[in-house]
C-alpha cells in the first residue's frame, strides 16, 4: 500500500472518530456547510491589515490618494475577458498616475512565498481558481500599463515587518522627485 494513500486513510478515519457519526471522506470539506460559509464571509477584500500598513506608510510620507477606485478600460485591452469594462486597483495616487496593489499570498499566488499553499481538498478546483486570479492580475496590470499608469504591486508578507516596507518607501520617494 502506498504511504501516501495509507496517511490520507488515517487521516480520514481519525476524523471520523473525532465527529462521531458525522464520518468525512476524502475530498469533502471537513466543515459544515455554515461553518464554512462563516468563515468565507470573514475573508475581506477591502480594509485588510496589508492594505491599512500600506496606507499608514502612505500618509506618512505625505501621498494623498484614492481608494478603490473603478478605472475605465476599452474593452480592446483586455482581449480574453471584455466583459470587464473596469480596473478596481486598492490604492490610486492621481497626482502620479501611479496605482497600487496590495495583493494577498493566498488569492493572488505569490510565487516563491513561504505562505503560498494550494488546499489539498478539491486541489484541481482550486488551482484553476488561482491561477485564474493571477492570470486576472496580469491582464488588469497590461490595461492600466496601456492606460499610462505606474503600477506597484505589494505583497502581504511585505506588509508583516516595517523593514519588509523599506523598498517600497523607496519607490515611493522617487515617485515624489
Amino acid at each position: 500500500m502506498n504511504k501516501d494513500r495509507l496517511s490520507r486513510e488515517r487521516r480520514s478515519w481519525s476524523m471520523s472518530r473525532i465527529r462521531g457519526e458525522q464520518a468525512v471522506r476524502r475530498g469533502r470539506d471537513r466543515l459544515t456547510k455554515e461553518q464554512r460559509s462563516w468563515n468565507m464571509s470573514r475573508i475581506r477584500g477591502k480594509d485588510t491589515k496589508p492594505e491599512k500598513r500600506v496606507r499608514s506608510l502612505l500618509h506618512r510620507l505625505g501621498f494623498r490618494f484614492r481608494l478603490h477606485v473603478r478605472i475605465p478600460v476599452p474593452p480592446s485591452t483586455l482581449n480574453p475577458q471584455p466583459s470587464t469594462r473596469f480596473v478596481r486597483p486598492d490604492i490610486i495616487l492621481p497626482k502620479y498616475k501611479t496605482v497600487i496593489f496590495v495583493h494577498g499570498w493566498f488569492w493572488h499566488r505569490h510565487r516563491g512565498c513561504k505562505n503560498c499553499t494550494t488546499p489539498t481538498n478539491r486541489r484541481q478546483w482550486w488551482i484553476a481558481k488561482l491561477e485564474g486570479n493571477a492570470a486576472r492580475d496580469k491582464l488588469h496590470q497590461r490595461a492600466l500599463r496601456k492606460l499610462g499608469w505606474r503600477i506597484l504591486v505589494v505583497w502581504e508578507c511585505q506588509t508583516e515587518k516595517a523593514k519588509a516596507l523599506e523598498p517600497l518607501e523607496r519607490m515611493l520617494a522617487r515617485l515624489q522627485h
